[in-house]
């Protein structure tokens, strides 16, 4: 059986669509059609080499993607074929396999535990979480990475409370995802941080209250006038900026106020704290996906979304197809996508098996 991935041969390089065979299933692995790969910052860094040296080059590349199961290997019960499901990079429940290796006229091609840049797929069984036919595949994507993370850090890292004050830096997949769940549990002031108005636009109506151009005004001024220079509750840092996460750091409260950093920022880069904020009692921790336990709270998002309580698709503003991914992470680069998808499209399971 054969598919199409998107495969990073050289860091700094674009990314070439080539044509691999698809192994035989190791015990404990899942073979998944991919309906929607998400398209998220920390690959664009693995893509431009910002994340230090890569030796398992050439690889497939995508952690965040929805599909349906074809096929399973031995020892695998969490999925059936013909399950619908989210991929993850999150490990869930079930085997964990960590490698996979295609073939390629050019020679083996490296792929890791999940990979989505790619119409079907070898994952594993720890990897994938079943969903109910009524989510829409579209997006149902973005509870692989987007949601977990973003909204995993208000409600399990930060555990926002109900009228705190809430600022957020950086309003891609992740800071939108914020955004949806702090007006989700009730906080009264959101703040969005970013230097792109259309980004601004969105978060407003996914539930902002105040909006600040980081390009255009100092957001610590801003937010300390908004907060009646008390500063916020939450501060969550999703931008992948050494100077964003600094900032974040400072719009915390004394005596309790807490910081979270989301953002990747490329190798041997780092920041700077005044540790005489620790002593004021300010708090700064990173986050793992958003604390997130896949097998528990991806159902919980699902239920949230069918209740018509989480509003999923005010997150996804472009989709793009595979032949188009190079296209799709320019856009990523250059601001101009809050949360892309690439599409895999339909009926392709016949065509591979050609």
């Amino acid at each position: 059986m054969k598919t199409l991935a998107a495969i990073l041969e050289q860091l700094g390089q674009p990314l070439k669509i080539r044509e691999l065979t698809i192994p035989d299933l190791k015990p404990g692995q899942v073979l998944v059609e991919i309906a929607y790969s998400g398209l998220c910052h920390s690959q664009l860094l693995e893509m431009r080499g910002k994340r230090g040296p890569d030796r398992f080059l050439p690889h497939t590349l995508g952690h965040e993607g929805s599909g349906t199961v074809l096929e399973i290997g031995t020892g695998v019960t969490k999925v059936k074929p013909g399950d619908r499901v989210v991929l993850s990079w999150i490990k869930g429940d079930g085997a964990d396999v960590p490698a996979t290796i295609y073939q390629s006229s050019e020679g083996p091609v490296n792929s890791g535990a999940i990979s989505t840049f790619m119409h079907q797929t070898v994952t594993c069984e720890n990897r994938v979480i079943p969903i109910t036919d009524a989510v829409p595949l579209r997006e149902a994507t973005l509870l692989g990475c987007a949601i977990p993370t973003g909204a995993g850090i208000v409600l399990n890292t930060a555990k926002v409370r109900p009228g705190s004050s809430v600022a957020i830096f950086g309003i891609g997949g992740i800071g939108l995802s914020a955004v949806l769940a702090a007006d989700l549990v009730h906080a009264t002031t959101i703040i969005a941080v970013d230097i792109f108005d259309h980004k601004l636009e969105q978060a407003r109506r996914v539930g902002a209250t105040h909006l600040i151009n980081a390009g255009q005004q100092d957001p610590l001024a801003a937010i300390l006038e908004i907060t009646e220079q008390r500063g916020v509750d939450y501060a969550i840092e999703a931008a992948g900026q050494s100077e964003s996460m600094e900032t974040a750091f400072q719009t915390v409260r004394n005596n309790g106020g807490l910081c979270v950093l989301a953002g990747n920022l490329p190798y041997g880069e780092h920041i700077s704290l005044d540790p005489f904020d620790l002593i004021r009692g300010k708090r700064i921790v990173g986050t793992w996906g958003g604390e997130t336990q896949p097998d528990c709270d991806i159902p919980i998002y699902v239920n949230l979304y069918l209740s018509g309580k989480l509003k999923l698709d005010g997150l996804i503003t472009h989709t793009y197809s595979l032949d188009d991914i190079n296209q799709a992470t320019e856009d990523l680069e250059h601001g101009k996508v809050g949360r892309a998808l690439i599409d895999m499209g339909q009926n392709r399971v016949e065509k591979a098996r050609q």
